[in-house]
């Protein structure tokens, strides 16, 4: 295969580690298995833009098992893993384009590399496959039947490209999906986010104050898996209604630049840039660390930090960068203000991966079967979709539900009965 890794020697111990993700993804394994025997995707070429992870080559090995053609390159240069690049590019018809640690320039070589298959669907994990298609290869945009996009990042900016009339094809949101954001954005982000702080710093949570930058689904999953460990939370925020749901869950909410005097560990978690900047940097205590878990590396000035420490930086640990003010106070960057679940640790557990890929593996379905017939626009997952991701869940979960009687049913649709 055409594909550009790091080291195909790789392979065998990404094959293992897919194998081992795949016992928790249960759901998408049933649709593998549908897929295999209908091939609703042949003759469907596939190029995505996605973490390069365990859970994401059981994504793509589904799509490929339905009949599709598939080119993936990583959506973030930290966040392949290249033995799992490695297992996917030796064993597979899949063509991968990922390396951990790629330069700027090969980030996006490796995008144009997928673009070169032609595709017919898009997948984008902050949209940067689909932006690039839009604004240098737009000859190929006849070609394209509908895309999906993962991140409240991509989502925002896809429905930007929508009101300024730039968006040529029908995307469908898989983020804004019940059985991705309520549980991928939430429990996923919040145990990986905190995995990746304690591995790559071994820092003890408990008794620490931990500032959480934005209360979206990430943010509140971020926020409750540090109270659980310990930890003194406090909330910052830009819209009144999550600030008050923050704070009647028992968070102290307050203006970052009031927590960036008392906070210990710093997580923006926005879709944002410039949440943390200069003015609260220069505010903050000896010893502070700054993560980020949004998608893009923009919500932490690392510019701003740069210039506080004139040249005094050094790698600490691994995905630690300690930066000296001249003061003498030391504040340590994680993952290089990159999405540091994805760089300092492995990313979301697959058993909660299992229904976001689902909702991706079922909506590219969707897509192909109404080709011609969708607006170019953002559209919802189906809400059809979300309930069968919600049952097949329930189902390899060992979980059964009540069902309504008849009578329930009735009143439900009866405006006649009351008190």
């Amino acid at each position: 295969m055409d594909c550009d890794v790091k080291d195909l020697g790789l392979a065998q111990k990404g094959r293992e580690r897919i194998e081992w993700a795949s016992g928790e993804m249960r759901v998408l394994a049933l649709i593998r298995e549908r897929f295999q025997k209908e091939r609703p995707l042949t003759g469907i070429t596939i190029g995505a833009c996605l973490h390069v992870t365990t859970e994401t080559a059981n994504l793509v090995e589904t799509l490929f098992a339905g009949g599709a053609e598939v080119a993936l390159c990583a959506s973030n240069p930290l966040s392949t893993q290249d033995d799992v690049a490695a297992a996917l590019c030796e064993e597979t018809g899949i063509e991968v384009y990922a390396i951990k640690g790629e330069d700027n320039e090969t980030y996006y070589r490796h995008i144009n590399s997928v673009l070169d298959t032609r595709p017919n669907v898009t997948m984008d994990d902050g949209a940067d496959l689909v932006s690039l298609l839009h604004k240098e290869r737009q000859d190929q945009l006849g070609e394209v039947i509908g895309g999906t996009e993962e991140t409240t990042t991509g989502v925002i900016r896809m429905r930007a490209m929508a009101a300024d009339g730039a968006l040529r094809y029908p995307i469908v949101s898989v983020n804004d999906a019940n059985t991705k954001h309520l549980f991928d954005n939430r429990f996923g982000t919040g145990q990986s986010t905190i995995d990746a702080i304690m591995r790559s710093t071994n820092l003890l949570l408990a008794g620490r104050t931990v500032v959480v930058c934005g209360y979206g689904m990430c943010g509140r999953g971020v926020a409750s898996r540090a109270k659980g460990l310990g930890a003194q939370v406090v909330v910052t925020e830009v819209d009144a209604l999550p600030a008050l749901e923050a704070a009647m869950e028992g968070y102290r909410v307050m203006p970052l630049r009031e927590a960036a005097r008392i906070g210990e560990v710093f997580v923006t978690v926005t879709g944002d840039t410039g949440v943390i900047r200069r003015e609260h940097l220069e505010l903050m205590r000896d010893g502070a660390v700054l993560a980020n878990a949004g998608h893009f590396d923009v919500e932490i000035d690392k510019s701003a930090l740069a210039e506080l420490a004139g040249g005094a930086v050094r790698r600490i640990r691994d995905f630690v960068d300690e930066f000296t003010f001249a003061d003498g106070r030391r504040v340590h960057l994680l993952a290089e203000g990159r999405l540091v679940n994805l760089a300092a640790a492995e990313g979301h557990p697959a058993a909660v991966m299992d229904m976001s890929f689902a909702n991706q593996a079922l909506s590219v379905e969707w897509i192909v079967k109404r080709r011609g017939t969708l607006d170019p626009e953002v559209h919802p997952v189906p809400a059809e979709i979300d309930a069968e991701v919600a049952r097949l869940k329930l189902q390899t979960m060992g979980i059964e539900i009540d069902a309504l009687t008849k009578e329930q049913e009735e009143y439900l649709r009866s405006w006649e009965q009351g008190t």
